[in-house]
């Protein structure tokens, strides 16, 4: 009986923080509705340039490192692969729906070091800009698998950037 009551205690703590943690990200789903997510994709979808193996860090409000969007396909962290065509950037993370983004859609690609609860080495996350289909400026951060892979699609989307943008300066690493 001495070791029952810290128990229950301790249990009916650990089940409130999780309940609050629930009713936290559900705010954040509605709060960031609006903002919509990626877009249709293409019927007949172009030829892949570029694709490489990476772990989606997070996606946040565009130029607010720490700022995260809880976007659909986009929510949660995981293993996945960024692919690259003419007609825009498939991104596929393990167990969400698919995210596509028209090349017009794309805003810039670069390079980060901080981002939501991730500090890597300097330069050592891929940052995608990007205007979601509700219109809301974003970065999507990665880490690629292959240092190959990251300048290969670093190159492709730099290739399909509308107007013949360049790439962003905004690197987060002064965040």
């Amino acid at each position: 009986m001495d070791k029952l009551l810290p128990t229950i205690g301790i249990l009916a703590v650990v089940i409130v923080v999780l309940a609050l943690a629930v009713v936290g990200w559900r705010r954040r789903m509605r709060r960031d509705a609006p903002a919509g997510g990626g877009y249709p994709a293409p019927e007949t979808a172009a030829a892949v340039t570029a694709s490489s193996e990476v772990l989606y860090v997070a996606t946040t409000k565009a130029g607010e490192a720490l700022e995260r969007l809880a976007l659909p396909g986009l929510s949660y962290r995981g293993r996945g692969t960024v692919e690259v065509s003419a007609d825009g950037v498939l991104l596929r993370v393990t167990g969400e729906q698919p995210v596509f983004i028209p090349a017009t859609a794309l805003t810039g690609v670069g390079a980060a070091t901080v981002t939501i609860d991730r500090v890597v080495e300097r330069d050592g996350l891929l940052r995608l800009g990007w205007t979601t289909s509700g219109g809301a400026s974003a970065d999507s951060y990665f880490r690629v698998v292959d240092p190959v892979g990251r300048g290969l699609l670093t190159a492709a989307v730099e290739d399909i950037l509308p107007g013949g943008s360049t790439p962003e300066g905004n690197s987060e690493s002064e965040v």
